[in-house]
């Protein structure tokens, strides 16, 4: 291999590097403000006009040469462990591919388990292949490094793919993503690597192919009317770019370079602007894609992924991204990104359909996050980079159990390394805080030592995303399923949950027994949206929070309404209005912790410790608290429902999650064992209700004086509001379903309420979380004589009985706030 294309400086060239890690094939943004927009569009237009006036010779091959190294990561130390262990998954891999090829001349397929090789997802999956087979000839110190026999099979293999089954003279079949992003990135990829093997004719022939089915960043190819968004629109960015620079054509690369702020449509779709609807970022840290489904663990990594190898391939050249707009994406890695990240891992409650990949686990998908995040951090100012820097470091240092430098490539090992040997970084603390992304219907509340995830659902976003033959088991992934994450058990939902758990008992969920059948397995994809309203809450002071929802199952009459409030150390979860008439049992699951193959964590209740044994089962009735090993304690104040408890030992299969043309998991049988904890509603249960406690890290001695002591008070409970209060931090957390009074806070209509006092004042936060009314009307319950400081859409009227006057009209569920004395 010709090694005279490594002149970018080892800095440039590691942080380059980032972008090959290797993200979920899956794949936006609509709305931006006018002057804006126009503004973005001159300016990139602009740049476009510079690009061809000022095209030097040697611009096209130097960004070649780093797009080479974006994919291989250059000189490394090959006996370093880390390097060693990265090259060595490479060449097991790449052994594989070459040992199964077929290099015959009346081969009707390159693999023998990718037949037919007409079908989309398999000639897709060949250039997938050999990229791989690419990428070990192209790394130095790889077993197939340089071998001339790889090379010329490699270009007799893309031939024959191009003659048999992805050309110029062929139409779209099946799924759209495989003829416009997958095969042609894998393609283009393969072209970088093997430019200086490829016959010209070849490289033409392949370059037309690309034209035909990805022309430009903008448009759906088998759908010209349907512009692309988010990720899709990323990825599609990167194939023009590459086209470009392989085959020479300046407006071809700035096409690309556009595409991310789309000029063509100034602005409409473009990538660096907050939306308010449809997909894309939203300004509260939500990320949509699909309209409607909370996706910023797979989507949105990806966009990121995009935006960040655009930035690091073009760095510097004629047709560099200069969008000023680019600090949304900045903005994004700490209020979008940062808060759905716990020590490396991407939480899957906005991981939609990705949670059933097998090869796409929450540390898997985390890892590519962390590699976007560390490449854009190489081209963005040192003002912002520094902090990401600083909070890659903590991830990545916290996480033993699936350590990130095990995860990655050769490049994404190389710039890792060096942030872990830099010792001006120090790395930082876990993320704290309550987030809600209204706009997504998730609330994530973070503390020092764990995080909790709640997954919800309205008729604006979808209870779940099923199709291409992926997410088959995900019914209820969307009804309230509370993801608790701790320090002490990175691998809870990585190791083999999806496929094992009881996919009916999923943590948070309140549930009609009904037995369901697979979410369709047909090709492209489809939500299912809900009827309710009522999805969201209101956070205060970014500490506390109190969320909600309205259940309204699918394919069932089971009504809920369910509260959880969020404090320092207590998640208080609170049902009511629970209602069924289709004579089948309803539950509330409590827990469903997965304990990994030991399976012995001590369970106890009451004080008395349970059986460890697998199958063993128990109802308790008037438990008042139970704890368990490793997860921490559960507190019920009203006793009056059953308790149940259950350990099993469950298998299951990924393939009985995923079918996928190109995610399919294995037939091969998983086993965990589980301690289940649910409470029993009865059979069509008319307004029953319930109550607990999450104590996550408590000791079973503090779960006890908790049960005993009664530090959160219940006030209400009931089809009207629900409503607690916490002493000893002067907390009152409510949601008010509809008009109504509890403990003398009186709401006007649905409401999500946090009110603390404080030394001598009092802090007021208010949100609609059903995003349908005008205002709102809060009574509160002593005198204010002061307002400290209020939103622009509160207005107080002061004295004895104090009324907050809130404008929520518009504002989409977000929190609004006041300060009083």
């Amino acid at each position: 291999m010709d090694q005279s294309h490594s002149a970018l400086s080892r800095r440039t060239l590691l942080a380059a590097g980032a972008a090959s890690v290797a993200v979920p094939v899956v794949t936006g943004a609509v709305g931006a403000g006018t002057a804006r927009a126009a503004e973005r569009t001159a300016q990139a237009s602009g740049d476009a006009r510079t690009t061809d006036a000022a095209d030097p010779a040697d611009a096209y091959e130097t960004a070649l040469s780093r797009a080479e190294q974006l994919i291989t990561g250059g000189a490394f130390d090959s006996s370093d462990p880390d390097f060693a262990a990265a090259l060595a998954t490479l060449d097991a891999s790449a052994a594989d591919f070459w040992k199964r090829l077929d290099r015959t001349a009346a081969r009707t397929a390159l693999w023998p388990d990718y037949v037919p090789v007409t079908d989309p997802g398999m000639f897709s999956q060949s250039y997938t292949r050999l990229r791989t087979l690419a990428t070990a000839w192209a790394t130095s110190g790889a077993a197939l490094s340089g071998s001339d026999e790889v090379a010329d099979a490699l270009v007799s293999a893309l031939r024959f793919l191009h003659d048999t089954a992805y050309n110029p003279g062929k139409r779209e079949s099946g799924n759209w993503w495989f003829w416009e992003i997958g095969a042609p990135r894998a393609l283009l990829d393969c072209c970088v690597l093997l430019r200086t093997r490829i016959p010209a004719a070849d490289l033409a022939a392949h370059l037309a192919s690309v034209e035909k089915f990805a022309p430009n960043p903008d448009r759906r190819t088998n759908s010209p009317t349907l512009a692309e968004t988010g990720a899709n629109r990323a990825d599609k960015s990167v194939i023009v770019a590459l086209h470009g620079l392989l085959a020479q054509d300046s407006a071809k690369v700035a096409l690309a370079r556009d595409g991310l702020s789309d000029v063509r449509d100034k602005g409409l779709n473009s990538l660096f602007q907050t939306v308010t609807s449809g997909d894309g970022f939203y300004a509260d840290g939500s990320f949509v894609q699909h309209d409607a489904v909370a996706y910023t663990g797979s989507y949105g990594a990806v966009l990121l992924a995009g935006a960040a190898y655009m930035s690091a391939l073009l760095a510097g050249s004629p047709w560099a991204v200069s969008d000023p707009q680019i600090s949304v994406m900045y903005e994004a890695v700490t209020g979008t990104f940062s808060p759905v990240i716990f020590d490396g891992l991407m939480m899957d409650a906005v991981r939609g359909r990705a949670i059933s990949r097998e090869r796409a686990a929450d540390h898997t998908d985390g890892a590519a996050a962390v590699s976007a995040v560390l490449l854009l951090a190489s081209a963005a100012p040192a003002s912002v980079a520094d902090g990401w820097r600083a909070t890659v470091k903590g991830w990545i240092e916290r996480n033993r159990t699936d350590p990130y430098l095990g995860l990655v490539g050769i490049p994404q090992v190389a710039l890792a390394k060096e942030l872990l040997a830099d010792r001006s970084v120090v790395a930082a603390d876990r993320v704290t805080g309550h987030h809600v992304f209204a706009d997504m219907d998730r609330v994530v509340h973070r503390r020092p030592a764990w995080s909790l995830a709640l997954s919800l659902s309205s008729k604006r976003i979808a209870a779940y995303e099923g199709g291409n033959g992926e997410n088959l088991h995900g019914w209820y992934t969307g009804d309230g399923m509370a993801y608790l994450y701790t320090g002490d058990d990175l691998g809870q939902f990585g190791d083999g949950f999806w496929p094992t758990v009881d996919p009916y008992r999923l943590p948070g969920t309140t549930v009609d027994t009904r037995r369901r059948a697979d979410i369709t397995t047909g090709s492209g994809t489809g939500t299912y949206l809900p009827g309710n309203s009522i999805a969201g809450g209101a956070v205060l002071g970014g500490r506390y929070g109190a969320a909600a929802m309205e259940l309204a199952a699918q394919g069932s009459t089971l009504r809920a309404r369910k509260s959880w409030f969020l404090v320092d150390n207590a998640v208080i979860a609170l049902g009511s209005g629970i209602t069924a008439s289709d004579g089948r049992t309803v539950e509330t699951v409590v827990e469903n912790r997965n304990l990994h193959t030991s399976g012995d964590r001590r369970l106890t209740v009451d004080g008395a410790r349970q059986p460890s044994d697998q199958g063993w089962s128990r109802t308790f009735h008037g438990a008042r608290w139970a704890h368990l090993d490793g997860v921490g304690g559960y507190v019920f104040p009203s006793p009056g429902t059953p308790l149940h408890a259950l350990r099993e030992e469950r298998t299951g299969r990924w393939s009985d999650l995923d079918t996928g043309a190109d995610t399919a998991g294995s037939t091969t049988p998983v086993t965990r064992p589980y301690a289940t904890l649910w409470l029993d509603h009865g059979v069509s249960p008319t307004d029953a209700s319930y109550a607990y406690v999450l104590l996550p890290g408590a000791s079973p001695a503090a779960t006890a004086v908790q049960a005993h002591t009664r530090p959160v008070r219940i006030v209400a409970n009931n089809a009207t509001v629900h409503l607690i209060e916490v002493a000893r931090t002067g907390l009152t957390a409510a949601t008010f379903w509809q008009a109504g009074t509890a403990s003398g806070l009186t709401s006007s209509g649905p409401a999500s309420v946090l009110l603390r006092r404080h030394g001598g004042g009092f802090s007021v936060a208010v949100a609609d979380p059903g995003h349908d009314q005008l205002t709102l009307k809060l009574e509160l319950p002593f005198r204010v004589r002061e307002v400290v400081r209020a939103d622009d859409t509160v207005i107080v009227n002061t004295g004895r009985r104090p009324v907050l006057t809130i404008t929520v009209a518009g504002s989409r569920g977000h929190t609004h706030t006041a300060e009083l004395r």
